[in-house]
């Protein structure tokens, strides 16, 4: 479950949390302007602020203040003796805004979390003075969800939602929407069970794909975002392609492999790896080659998968290929 599917999901069994979000961050402290973390009314926690002591501080003041409904900004100063003195890896200082969610904002929440989940645009603009929020999410086609704002509010914020990174301009949040990385894994069989686990926890958004549906289903695969159930070829008629989505080939056998790696090719995209021995990946990229793929387009597939970490069983492979998807998200 993500945090917005954890927050939707409290407002909706009456029970209460707080959502804290970075909004000051200086010198070397773990986390960016906008990270975020959901602390519910039982303990639990979804995402993260940084971790450590920041994390302990925000998750305790959480609980303090979920019985008032107030909201509070913590200023935590990670300063040299502090990090010392705990053992710290991380300095610096960070102010993090604790708001006690709202069933007021259910829908602006529900729409955020799928907002991510599909590629949407938009912004969340928080306003916070005193013991109030003001919260409004305004959609690339110009849709309001939460409070109103006056229409040059909404023209100012507007043209944040082509920016990468949230900012806070007098006393308002304002993060535009980063979608989910779109991961496509084609096969659903042992490796990509832990692919789909693993990919999720670090919030990819994942699609698993297989024509047997005695593999793929949600008993195996319950954290996917989508399970699609059809044959390889096909299937490439109903998915999207922007250039910006990853692909894992992890099917059963050498012909659905280079089916799906022929349709690939096709197809703009942000990475494609392929499961393989040497030898299977040779014949593969050969029979690319006679199918009429430039040498370009084939040193682009990344085969065999994975990090090189000596990794050998079906979990430790799926940590080798989730951390190379990692990575390429990182070089943005």
């Amino acid at each position: 479950m993500d945090l917005y599917e954890a927050i939707e999901q409290y407002i909706t069994n009456k029970q209460k949390g707080v959502l804290a979000t970075v909004i000051y961050r200086a010198g070397s402290a773990p986390r960016d302007i906008g990270a975020k973390m959901f602390v519910g009314g039982d303990g639990k926690c979804f995402g993260t602020v940084g971790g450590g002591r920041l994390e302990f501080d925000a998750c305790k003041e959480a609980m303090c203040i979920m019985e008032t409904g107030e909201l509070k900004i913590l200023h935590v100063r990670m300063n040299s003796n502090t990090i010392e003195e705990e053992g710290m890896l991380c300095g610096g200082d960070v102010d993090v805004l604790l708001e006690p969610v709202n069933e007021k904002y259910i829908e602006l929440y529900s729409k955020v979390g799928s907002l991510l989940k599909k590629g949407g645009k938009g912004v969340v603009v928080t306003g916070f003075e005193g013991n109030t929020i003001r919260k409004t999410l305004i959609e690339q086609n110009a849709v309001i969800t939460g409070d109103l704002l006056e229409e040059k509010d909404v023209q100012k914020y507007y043209q944040h939602i082509a920016e990468n990174k949230p900012s806070v301009i007098n006393g308002f949040v304002v993060e535009p929407l980063k979608a989910f990385s779109l991961l496509y894994i084609f096969g659903a069989g042992h490796v990509s069970q832990f692919i789909s686990k693993i990919a999720k926890i670090v919030d990819f958004y994942v699609a698993v794909i297989d024509d047997r549906e005695e593999f793929a289903n949600r008993e195996r695969f319950p954290e996917a975002d989508e399970i699609i159930v059809e044959d390889f070829c096909t299937v490439f008629e109903k998915l999207k392609f922007t250039g910006q989505e990853f692909v894992t080939i992890v099917t059963r056998g050498h012909k659905y492999d280079a089916d799906v790696l022929l349709e690939t090719l096709k197809r703009p995209l942000k990475y494609i790896g392929m499961i393989g021995s040497k030898r299977k990946v040779k014949i593969v990229f050969d029979f690319m080659r006679e199918s009429g793929f430039s040498e370009e387009a084939i040193a682009g597939v990344h085969a065999p998968i994975g990090l090189a970490i000596a990794a050998e069983t079906p979990q430790e492979i799926a940590v080798s290929i989730v951390a190379e998807l990692i990575k390429i998200r990182g070089e943005r």
